[in-house]
């Protein structure tokens, strides 16, 4: 009797303290949402709203029709359908042959985040790898992608994570599947809606060149595109856009704005060097960067071209085999697609 006394008396002081948490979550939502501060609660809104799961947080105190006004409000530009960036602004050409070995890895302190940024001086030797298969079952962390690559005799040194997966809103289910469309040295691995859709594509071109635009997978392989990866508008934004970025007077479509979360980004400077960028965020004292954060910092680290690729868990730099930044998950969300560098 004593026993079942002392086990219900942990019981209930247990269920209390949880009650009380829960508690303390509500009206931390609550001040978030119907607070004084109309920033912080577009900010929060867009923060839960692209995490996998707990989108439903937004709604607790707030209608539907405004989440989706705060949804629309913004910061990163669409761009049109015949959009696209100027590659000849890039020079591909001028790389002397001690320089193509140059990689230099930095660690770099934002306001609200900390930015782990490896450059590529060669631009041939970044491309798009991917899992062994697509299909729904787990994809792989970049370091496991990578390792299966160096296990079938390449050399793969380093990279991070790339575009959309098909998302069940469960950490790994289905992550080898990506969505939109995968070019990979050359070879067209996925075009979802055919051959003549149009897909949000980041990739490069035979000459090593960034390019961003919507394209259709006839129009990309015309232009000589070798690798490309596809992200939609909300998760992957473009950032900048022949050295602007487009939160500034580039002409697009409509707004939209972000949360901080963590984030991943790949960019290429005038010199043709490519940025890989990633930053950590959902921890106290980082949390993040908004698109707008990341389209600024990728400018300022001297992109001329750059887009966002997956972020939140997804988001994960491997170089010389370990994983630089530190995922808020215990390990890095499993994925199809990643940017590598050989």
């Amino acid at each position: 009797m004593k026993i079942l006394k002392t086990v219900l008396k942990v019981l209930l002081t247990l269920a209390v303290t949880i009650a009380g948490l829960l508690l303390l979550c509500l009206v931390l939502v609550f001040i978030m949402e119907k607070g004084p501060s109309e920033t912080a609660r577009n900010i929060f809104v867009h923060t839960v709203r692209e995490t996998s799961r707990m989108g439903f947080v937004s709604r607790i105190f707030l209608s539907e029709e405004t989440v989706n006004e705060i949804m629309n409000t913004g910061g990163i530009q669409e761009l049109d359908d015949d959009q696209t960036n100027n590659t000849e602004l890039i020079d591909t050409d001028d790389i002397k042959e001690e320089e193509k070995q140059d990689i230099t890895f930095e660690v770099i302190q934002g306001t609200t985040f900390k930015g782990y940024v490896l450059t590529i001086r060669d631009p041939s030797r970044v491309f798009c790898g991917t899992v062994p298969e697509f299909g729904h079952f787990d994809g792989m962390t970049v370091i496991d992608m990578i390792a299966a690559y160096n296990a079938s005799g390449d050399h793969v040194i380093g990279g991070v994570n790339g575009g959309d997966f098909v998302d069940s809103g469960t950490n790994n289910s289905f992550t080898a599947q990506p969505l939109g469309a995968v070019i990979s040295e050359g070879q067209v691995l996925l075009a979802e809606d055919g051959y003549d859709e149009k897909y949000h594509l980041v990739g490069f071109t035979n000459e090593n060149k960034l390019v961003l635009g919507n394209f259709t997978i006839n129009e990309a392989l015309e232009m000589g595109i070798r690798d490309a990866i596809y992200c939609v508008h909300n998760t992957g934004p473009f950032l900048v856009m022949d050295g602007k970025t487009l939160i500034e007077d580039v002409p697009g479509g409509k707004t939209y704005g972000s949360g901080k979360n963590p984030r991943t980004a790949i960019g290429q400077k005038e010199d043709g060097s490519v940025i890989l960028f990633v930053c950590d965020g959902r921890k106290p004292g980082e949390t993040g960067a908004t698109f707008e954060d990341l389209a600024l910092f990728m400018k300022d680290l001297g992109a001329i071209n750059a887009a966002a690729m997956d972020g939140g868990t997804s988001s994960q730099l491997i170089y010389e085999d370990e994983v630089k930044n530190h995922p808020y998950s215990i390990v890095p969300r499993k994925c199809p697609t990643a940017w590598l560098i050989r």
